[in-house]
């Protein structure tokens, strides 16, 4: 059986202003560096085989956290990223919500595909969901963990699983940090094991002055 760990990445301080990042490359903050350490040593527990990443840094610095405890190279996978979310990319969502008024109220209802050079869901779920099937296919038999993104995580489950995307806007969305497990088996095909695993790691609180 073939166990597959989809990871979302930590915190960034785009995450924290509601600041739609899409495909542009924003590192981890302090807390999502931390969350990333305090999620490693549940991750490595799991005896992981290979470990692959976003080429995007969130992604990769949070991969890095698991590494150093395992000792596996990343392999690092621009298929893994984000959504690209065109025109939006860089503007919180108050913004996006005066200045794109009818393309957010299509996203905000499901519509796969609602303009503003967004890219599909669809195809976002074949690109992340090929990805992960070839890392899977890599080690047979074993355990792959994929540090990826929020929006491409359940779009590329959802591909492997075979659920249609208003099933998928019924499955809540990973919080920072947290991931999804996948298993195969020649029987059942890909089913879901778990989701939403993963510790909550509140923000350090400065000492009063």
């Amino acid at each position: 059986m073939t166990r597959l760990i989809i990871w979302r990445h930590g915190n960034t301080d785009w995450n924290a202003a509601n600041r739609v990042q899409g495909q542009t490359d924003v590192p981890l903050n302090d807390l999502g560096r931390e969350q990333a350490r305090a999620a490693a040593p549940l991750l490595a527990g799991l005896r992981p085989d290979a470990l692959v990443a976003s080429d995007l840094s969130r992604a990769a610095e949070t991969a890095a956290a698991l590494a150093a405890l395992t000792g596996l190279p990343v392999r690092s996978d621009a298929r893994l990223r984000e959504r690209h979310f065109g025109r939006w990319q860089g503007l919180t969502l108050t913004e996006v919500a005066e200045q794109f008024p009818a393309e957010y109220a299509r996203w905000r209802a499901g519509d796969p595909d609602p303009g503003a050079e967004i890219e599909t869901l669809d195809d976002l779920g074949k690109r992340v969901g090929t990805a992960l099937t070839e890392a899977a296919d890599a080690v047979p038999g074993g355990t792959v963990v994929v540090a990826t993104h929020g929006g491409g995580a359940r779009q590329g489950v959802g591909h492997l699983l075979g659920w249609e995307s208003g099933v998928l806007r019924t499955v809540g969305s990973l919080q920072n940090c947290h991931w999804t497990e996948l298993r195969h088996d020649d029987v059942r095909g890909w089913h879901l094991r778990s989701h939403n695993v993963g510790l909550v790691v509140a923000p350090a609180v400065a000492d009063a002055v």
